[in-house]
């Protein structure tokens, strides 16, 4: 299978790995990023639901390549499933060196499972 060179989906959110998120090998710690691409496909959710949502599962996850301090990490999100209350999005986490803006990498993929949410913290449908 030829390796993939560009994103899936919807660029949801972009941030820089700094010093402090690193793990103990100097390398940027694993749970920071399941942590942003969960904030990004729940901002996703959200928009697609027109609603509050909460993640109910990670379906899967894969860690590809380490992600250096410095690095622009940028999460995209792609929709793959609608169900009376659910989405599972497909995220993709690429990273873009600093000073080398125009080279992506992808580091992590993974499936998020949200639910459309209301003010009671009940599922209800994502299409209403």
């Amino acid at each position: 299978m030829p390796e993939q060179t560009t994103p899936r989906g919807t660029l949801a959110i972009q941030i820089v790995a700094m010093p402090a998120d690193t793990n103990a090998n100097g390398d940027i710690f694993g749970g920071w990023l399941v942590s942003h691409m969960d904030m990004g496909g729940a901002i996703e959710a959200r928009h697609r639901a027109h609603c509050r949502v909460v993640t109910v599962a990670i379906d899967s996850m894969i860690f590809l390549k380490p992600v250096n301090v410095g690095d622009t990490v940028c999460c995209y999100a792609d929709l793959l499933r609608v169900g009376r209350s659910s989405m599972q999005f497909r995220i993709e986490v690429w990273t873009k060196p600093q000073g080398q803006e125009d080279i992506l990498t992808k580091v992590a993929e993974g499936l998020f499972t949200f639910v459309a949410i209301n003010h009671e913290g009940r599922p209800q449908p994502v299409d209403r």
